[in-house]
């Protein structure tokens, strides 16, 4: 009989260990959907200030052409 409560000792504590690295799991992945949603955010800023930059050059080729 104490074998029972031996494995469903067992299975508890196994449980209990998946639960806690699930836990950790959910807090790294929440983490990294932070940076990405950062560098999403940079990206963006990166995008406009290069498109704000080529700009005059876009215009004086523009004219170059004609």
């Amino acid at each position: 009989m104490w074998w029972l409560y031996l494995y469903v000792g067992l299975a508890t504590a196994g449980l209990l260990v998946l639960g806690v690295l699930a836990l950790r799991v959910y807090a790294e992945v929440r983490g990294l959907a932070r940076q990405v949603g950062r560098s999403s955010d940079r990206l963006l800023q990166a995008s406009e200030d290069l498109r704000r930059a080529a700009e005059p050059l876009a215009r004086g080729a523009g004219e170059l052409s004609r």
